[in-house]
Parts: structure tokens; C-alpha cells; sequence
């Protein structure tokens, strides 16, 4: 018999109060799966530290999930950055997604700050100096784009392995060959810890080939084709996207992956979905 999935879901911070209500609507419809825990990322070059706080702290505090916060080593000394986790640990958050981050806007290659920490291995190693949070890092199936090669990119996942962190969440990817060959590499160099799938159900395919562009996630023909042709189409596009992302997470499950990370862009509808066909379901009130 196969061992029950798990699941995790991560958010961003809305920036108004329209993105605010479909935030938390959607954390209202997600909470009943009981995910593992749910994150919420960090602007890509730190930008939005004081509202992923609030977001983070305000799941916390209010709905029983666990969150996770995400940090970044971007634009920040290491006392500022260990100041935020301070900050998390006396809010009870015990979780977090250390990522080295992305360069500021206008910035065409990353800089490590003169007195930050220059990797996300370093960001680990200093978030253990602060308390035994949880944390997971982030793993590119295919390759960060700054990368020499995709072993080079294995070799570094361990180092922040090795620094102290639990779990690997990919990069999201739509050719699951790439991921099912990262994970054999990964076994090879001696990894043991979990490596999680990053799914991205595709609310919007315009916004995706941007993502994929920006991360050098491929996106095969085939994918391309189903979506050809929807752009004025949402509810045919809803239908097609649920059927994708169905039959990738299907494929997985029959590799043995048991644990899935899903960015939900703060939508609930589709990972709902694909939930419920992996037997993830919300649970009836005994009360009732």
C-alpha cells in the first residue's frame, strides 16, 4: 500500500486589499486539507520583509496551520537578517524557506551584501545559530540559471543540506523527466533528505512563460499546444490546466514522491483539484 501524501502550499503577500480578500479566501479553502504547512514568500530582492511578516504571524496566529516564512540573503547584513529570525522564533514561527534570492531589481547578476551572508548554505548555518527551526531550501531540477552544470547545482544543494537544513522544494517544471533525473543525482551524491516537487497549477499561461523564462524552467511543445488558443477561454483553460498538473502529480505518485509543495499564486480552485485526486481531502467535522 502506498504511504499517505502530504502536502504544502505557499502564498505571496497581497498589496491590496482586493489580493488581500482572495488571499485569505483561499487560505480558508486550502486550511481544511491540513497541509503540512504553508509559506509565504519574500519579494524577490527583500522588498516586502514587514508584509511577509504580517502574513506570516497572521496565519499563525489565527487559522492553526503552520507557516513558514520565507528569508532571503538579499539586501540585508547578517544581523538584520538573524534580527527577522528573532523575530519569527518569538512569534512562534519555527519554519523557514532560506533562499539566497534574487537580485534587486535593475540588477543584472547577484552581489552578495559586504556584511550579509552570500549564500543560502551561510543563511542556514545562521539560522541554526538563532534556534532549531525547521528549514527547507530550494532545489532547480533543471539547473539554477547561474549554474556551471547540473551537478555543480547538486553540489550545492547538499552543502545547504549539510549546513543544517531538512528538505529541498523545487523549482516548479513541466517535463517530469527533469526532476525524476535530478532526484537520481541527488541520491548518487549521498542526499538523503527529502527532495519536494514544486507544482505550479497554470491560472494564467502568459504569466507562466514569464515565470519559466525568469527561472529557465522549459516549457515543452506539448504543453504549449494544450493551452494554444484559451488566452480568452478561462473556464476551458481552468479545465485543461487541472488535467496537466493531474497527470503530471499522477506520474510522480507512481515514482514514489509522496510529498508535494504547491504555488497556488493565492488561488485555491485548481490545487483544490489536484489535491483531491491524490486522496488529500478536507476531513468531516466529528463534531457535526
Amino acid at each position: 500500500m502506498s504511504s499517505p501524501v502530504q502536502v504544502s502550499f505557499e502564498f505571496f503577500p497581497p498589496n491590496d486589499a482586493a489580493m488581500e480578500q482572495v488571499l485569505w479566501s483561499s487560505i480558508q479553502r486550502l486550511a481544511p486539507l491540513k497541509p503540512r504547512f504553508v509559506s509565504v514568500t519574500y519579494g524577490a530582492d527583500g522588498s516586502t520583509r514587514e508584509r511577509t511578516h504580517n502574513v506570516v504571524t497572521h496565519i499563525q496566529g489565527e487559522t492553526g496551520l503552520t507557516c513558514a516564512a520565507h528569508l532571503t540573503c538579499v539586501g540585508a547584513s547578517r544581523s538584520d537578517v538573524l534580527a527577522v529570525a528573532r523575530r519569527y522564533w518569538d512569534a512562534g514561527v519555527r519554519h523557514i524557506v532560506a533562499l539566497r534570492g534574487d537580485p534587486p531589481a535593475g540588477s543584472t547578476r547577484y552581489v552578495p551584501h559586504p556584511d550579509g551572508y552570500a549564500y543560502a548554505a551561510d543563511l542556514v548555518a545562521g539560522l541554526k545559530s538563532v534556534g532549531d527551526f525547521e528549514i527547507s531550501v530550494a532545489a532547480y531540477p533543471e539547473g539554477h540559471p547561474e549554474a556551471t552544470s547540473l551537478q555543480a547545482d547538486v553540489d550545492n544543494l547538499k552543502r545547504k543540506l549539510d549546513a543544517g537544513a531538512d528538505r529541498a522544494i523545487t523549482q516548479f517544471f513541466f517535463d517530469t523527466d527533469y526532476f525524476l533525473r535530478f532526484r537520481d543525482l541527488c541520491a548518487a551524491a549521498g542526499i538523503r533528505a527529502p527532495i519536494v516537487p514544486g507544482i505550479l497549477p497554470i491560472t494564467r499561461f502568459p504569466q507562466m512563460l514569464r515565470f519559466a523564462e525568469r527561472c529557465g524552467t522549459r516549457v515543452p511543445d506539448a504543453v504549449r499546444h494544450r493551452f494554444d488558443g484559451l488566452d480568452d477561454d478561462p473556464e476551458t483553460r481552468k479545465m485543461v490546466a487541472a488535467a496537466f498538473a493531474i497527470e503530471q502529480v499522477a506520474r510522480l505518485r507512481h515514482e514514489g514522491v509522496d510529498e508535494f509543495h504547491f504555488y497556488t499564486l493565492n488561488r485555491a480552485e485548481l490545487t483544490v483539484a489536484i489535491c483531491h485526486v491524490l486522496g488529500v481531502r478536507a476531513q468531516p467535522d466529528a463534531t457535526r
